[in-house]
């Protein structure tokens, strides 16, 4: 398969960007997080997992609404009811893997893209011959709890009563508020400073990360508010790995835990990793990545 950008049709006639780096019989699909985020974090991918000694074809694409991919108009409500649910974008990832023409490969997503993922895992597993679950709960409860714990840490009971009644009016342009939030977006998402992923305006889509999670990181108003696949965990048959950032937004012992209840996982943690633990350390994130991999190819992988 040819590297670079391939734009696809969607069967509902919205148009994705799609974009494959690197070489080799090896295919990893990538999912972003978000959602309403973009690929940019997987760009590197294929060349970090050369540097560890795999050739990997990387297909990554934006979802749809997410960047270079077609935006709907999400102020019609029919479009808002039929796109922004979880199994609009879950049946998306196989339309991209069918259109892609890729089979018996690698999945992998970040965040939002790690639900995906175990929701992938479980109902199209005959597809894959490995999945990676990359910061992301299995239960949004474990999630706000581990938030809650991480203000707490990190503000004065003055500035948290502050955020809380921001919260509480929906004021959140508020510009105090927001510079809050950007100490807790360098301690725990982007740890690596100044951060590779920004640009001059946001690349983020407000519709689609509103509706699921809320104006930021560390507040669930949304969807995901709702997210549980606790029970769901037993019925992914496919290696798979759970991969945490150790300074992370989403807590560690939920990800040990995933690892313990899926059939054949392992978890793996990024020292001085954020959230993008991939950006943080790439080096030791693409070490994991790979050693996966690696032993699903052989057939050495034991959760």
């Amino acid at each position: 398969m040819r590297q670079g950008t391939k734009i696809i049709t969607l069967d509902n006639g919205y148009h994705l960007w799609t974009n494959t780096q690197g070489e080799g019989d090896i295919h990893l699909l990538a999912l972003h997080g978000g959602p309403g985020g973009n690929h940019e974090y997987w760009e590197d991918a294929a060349k970090q997992l050369k540097k560890q000694g795999l050739n990997v074809q990387v297909h990554m694409y934006d979802q749809l609404g997410s960047w270079y991919s077609d935006s709907p108009d999400f102020s019609d409500q029919k479009v808002r009811d039929s796109i922004l649910t979880y199994d609009y974008f879950l049946d998306e990832v196989e339309e991209v893997r069918q259109k892609l023409g890729i089979d018996q490969f690698y999945l992998i997503g970040q965040s939002w893209g790690g639900s995906l993922v175990q929701m992938y895992a479980e109902k199209y597993g005959e597809h894959l011959k490995g999945a990676i679950v990359s910061s992301m709960v299995d239960n949004i409860k474990d999630y706000t709890d581990h938030l809650a714990q991480i203000r707490e840490k990190t503000f004065t009971p003055e500035q948290l009563s502050f955020m809380k009644e921001c919260e509480a009016k929906n004021d959140y342009d508020n510009e105090e508020y927001q510079s809050l939030v950007d100490i807790l977006n360098k301690s725990y998402i982007d740890r690596k400073q100044p951060s590779t992923l920004d640009h001059l305006i946001s690349t983020m889509n407000t519709d689609i990360y509103g509706a699921f999670q809320g104006d930021n990181e560390f507040v669930i108003t949304g969807k995901l508010g709702e997210w549980n696949f606790t029970d769901k965990l037993k019925n992914i048959k496919v290696p798979t790995l759970v991969t945490y950032g150790e300074h992370e937004s989403m807590p560690i012992e939920t990800g040990k835990r995933m690892a313990e209840m899926i059939p054949n996982a392992r978890f793996v943690s990024t020292p001085e990793g954020g959230h993008h633990h991939m950006v943080d350390n790439p080096d030791v994130y693409y070490d994991h990545l790979a050693t996966f991999i690696r032993e699903v190819e052989n057939g050495s992988f034991a959760g």
